[in-house]
């Protein structure tokens, strides 16, 4: 009897119990049904503007498990044109996929041009055998060779024909390129001033405010970090080239280069005062102009007044 009851009991749990599990896979079959309606609803407005965002993605999809498109079976202008964007370390490591494209001279003369301005053998027939890869090379070498050694890193360049054995030519190769380590190269300057004549030549002041010329300076020769001979020969040079530059603008403003090196000096002196922590009570603009009428009084107020402003917006002039 007690079985018997039991068993009734149970058929009706396990009859429940399935009715419940209908139910809940009739709803989540309807959920479905409805999620992949609005997906489609979604997909048709994205649609709109003649894009098909569901086929681009299947299509992306496609081409992921095809993997990485091959350049050498798009146009050649196009395959150089995105290897032009790669430095020399991933010129390599392409080269051993593509080899005949990531080896194209073209690319390599870009990177030695573009980081190296001026070498005295790009104006030269290049000699048998040359290649600007192995240029590139010999280029990273010899800069190397410089920031630890600077007189050694100008033989080596010389030695392999890369540059020539002129004052001009070693300027021009100072100019144009900006891998040489700053303080080194003060070094060699400093010992070098036939050198450091012709690359203050190479700066052209032209129509240019004094500070913002004198920082321009200043980032192609980097100042010493302490008051002496080497700074004032620096100064005495740009005062003359900054004149040199701008003769009717020194006539209209009455300035030559022993006034314009005063500037300078007051300039260096205006920078220190406003950016250094140290100095709590800063120079105020009365001050500089009292300052720097009464060391070059044919100087006008608001000329100098310009200069504070200057100093005093923008910074330091040989940060």
């Amino acid at each position: 009897m007690g079985q018997g009851l039991w068993r009734v009991a149970r058929n009706q749990q396990l009859q429940h119990q399935g009715y419940n599990e209908q139910g809940y896979l009739t709803r989540e079959h309807g959920r479905r049904i409805a999620a992949h309606n609005v997906s489609n609803t979604s997909h048709r407005k994205q649609a709109q503007g003649g894009i098909d965002i569901y086929h681009l993605l299947k299509t992306r999809k496609s081409k992921e498990q095809e993997g990485f498109i091959n350049l050498e079976m798009l146009p050649p202008e196009l395959s150089f044109t995105i290897l032009s964007y790669l430095n020399a370390t991933d010129l390599c490591l392409a080269s051993c996929v593509w080899q005949d494209l990531a080896n194209d001279e073209l690319l390599w003369q870009g990177l030695c041009k573009s980081t190296w301005g001026h070498c005295s053998i790009y104006n030269k027939n290049p000699p048998l055998g040359f290649s600007f890869r192995k240029l590139y090379m010999q280029l990273d070498e010899g800069s190397l060779t410089f920031n630890a050694n600077p007189d050694e890193g100008v033989n080596y360049f010389m030695s392999k024909g890369i540059l020539d054995d002129s004052p001009k030519e070693i300027a021009k190769f100072i100019f144009c390129t900006r891998t040489l380590n700053w303080k080194k190269l003060r070094i060699y300057l400093d010992e070098r001033r036939d050198v450091l004549d012709d690359l203050v030549t190479l700066h052209n002041f032209r129509n240019q405010f004094l500070p913002n010329a004198l920082r321009e300076f200043f980032r192609h020769i980097h100042a010493p970090e302490e008051r002496g001979e080497y700074l004032e020969t620096l100064i005495t040079k740009f005062s003359h080239r900054f004149c040199a530059c701008n003769p009717d603008l020194m006539r209209e403003l009455g300035l030559s280069p022993d006034a314009v090196y005063v500037l300078c000096y007051s300039l260096i002196l205006l920078s220190i005062d406003l950016t250094s922590p140290h100095v709590k009570n800063k120079m105020s603009k009365r001050e500089f102009i009292r300052n720097t009428r009464r060391a070059a009084q044919n100087i006008s107020e608001d000329f100098v007044g310009h200069l504070y402003d200057n100093i005093y917006l923008i910074g330091h002039v040989a940060a």
